[in-house]
């Protein structure tokens, strides 16, 4: 039939377990392990993970409507009103999904609930009580807890195997009851690809480097020990134990041979310790090693500009093209959040209650908010250029856009009172005129001051009338 399915994906799974990473220790457990120890014991890992997720925090996110009916706006108020009526607030939420970055995938089950109002039970608990089905919570299941995904005969996904701690019992959570996230799809793997494997032997290396550091600062503080035996005595006679028990706590004390305050060792009589110093220094300053790999783990993920200023390098311009590439990137992991909810989330969602949005035009649209703050100077002087010529009119719609642009208050009514000389004159954008006394250099005529205010003025000052 031309219709059915006929070549196959090609994955390298097995048993419900991927083979596509050829690094043996970045493959299922194993990676996940070795990519939490890089998200949480590198210092400049740890940073660009902790930028990303500050800055996607600060982003807005809203529901648009599928169309202009009012069923439409009420679909997409009853979706917001689900992001905010959960047991976790949103921005915990959002942060739990970002996870997928540093392990190239997130899955998190979605759990409804009965929207009945202020009960005690925590599956009707909800700010409203519409009777509709919401979002009760959107929990995480985490990456260790991996044990194989489940697939048809045709390579589709159906679901996750898990076990996880306390009990390790298997559980298989059916996709049409979650969420996945990943930063790629390449064969349709469901496991994506971590944003930290092209830092992975930048990684390897430093913290290789920082070890053998740490171990020759030491070394070099304390000398190389060395501890002679009496002459006679084989210590590397094998087939006497008693020896071989000698011999391997001597080696033992030499290793272990310390700059501390419990630093001391005893010997018997005939044994000699020796601290032999440093040859001289040494060939490879591994300061600038370091730091070379640390740039290339910051480039892989386009936030080497955290080293703008550090490195005594850079200009102000190169410092706001590299964040603005690095914004754009952010901005894409952005559109795979909206983009999952907007396939997976929100239509279960609307078509979970049934028939009371069976009418909606289309489903709506997660959309998230900007993550910079737009240039005020740029923008102001585009609308200038453009109004200047002709192609902007500086109507309502332009205000409200620079006015929440710029963080500015709404537009309102202005209750003050302003006299018509006045507005005028601000209308003309001109100082005010004084009101009284001629100005000094005009040479127009001062304003008359009316009968009545010029007796009440002089009997103020104690004047009698005229």
């Amino acid at each position: 039939m031309a219709n059915e399915e006929i070549g196959r994906i090609g994955q390298r799974r097995y048993g419900g377990v991927f083979y596509e990473e050829f690094l043996p220790e970045l493959r299922g457990r194993k990676g996940i392990e070795v990519y939490h120890e890089m998200a949480e014991n590198d210092d400049i890992v740890g940073a660009i993970l902790f930028s990303i997720e500050m800055l996607i925090r600060q982003s807005d996110w809203s529901i648009e409507p599928g169309g202009t009916s009012s069923i439409d706006k009420e679909a997409a108020e009853f979706v917001e009103s689900c992001m905010n009526d959960m047991e976790e607030t949103w921005s915990d939420t959002i942060s739990e999904v970002l996870s997928f970055l540093t392990y190239g995938w997130s899955l998190h089950e979605i759990v409804y609930k009965r929207r009945m109002g202020r009960t005690k039970d925590p599956r009707t608990r909800s700010k409203y009580n519409d009777g509709l089905i919401g979002w009760r919570k959107l929990p995480i299941r985490s990456q260790e807890t991996l044990y194989k995904w489940e697939y048809d005969d045709n390579d589709n996904l159906v679901g996750m195997t898990q076990q996880p701690p306390p009990s390790f019992n298997l559980y298989t959570i059916p996709l049409t009851k979650a969420m996945l996230f990943r930063t790629k799809s390449q064969k349709d793997n469901p496991e994506g690809r971590s944003v930290l494997r092209n830092a992975y032997r930048s990684w390897y290396f430093k913290r290789r480097i920082q070890e053998i550091e740490g171990i020759g600062i030491e070394r070099d503080l304390a000398g190389l020990p060395v501890i002679t035996a009496p002459e006679g005595l084989d210590i590397w006679d094998e087939n006497d134990p008693n020896i071989t028990r000698m011999r391997a706590a001597l080696e033992s004390m030499v290793k272990n041979i310390r700059r501390d305050q419990a630093e001391g060792i005893v010997l018997p009589y005939g044994f000699d310790l020796t601290l032999l110093n440093s040859g001289g220094a040494r060939q490879f300053n591994t300061s600038g090693i370091i730091d070379r790999y640390d740039t290339r783990i910051a480039m892989t993920v386009l936030a080497d500009f955290i080293f703008l200023g550090h490195q005594q390098t850079g200009s102000f311009a190169l410092s706001s093209d590299k964040t603005e590439l690095f914004s754009l990137a952010i901005g894409s992991y952005l559109d795979i959040i909206c983009e999952t909810f907007n396939n997976k989330a929100i239509p279960a969602l609307l078509e979970i209650n049934g028939d009371h949005f069976a009418s909606i035009t289309d489903f709506p649209k997660m959309k998230h908010g900007d993550i910079e703050d737009v240039d005020l100077t740029k923008l102001g002087a585009f609308i200038r250029d453009m109004t200047g010529i002709g192609i902007l009119l500086p109507d309502d719609g332009l205000e409200d856009y620079i006015r929440m642009v710029a963080h500015l208050p709404e537009r309102t009514g202005d209750t003050r009172i302003i006299d018509q000389v006045r507005q005028n004159q601000q209308d003309r954008n001109q100082p005010p005129k004084a009101r009284t006394a001629a100005r000094s250099g005009s040479e127009e005529e001062p304003e008359e001051i009316p009968d009545d205010e010029a007796k009440a003025a002089r009997r103020r000052l104690g004047r009698p009338d005229e």
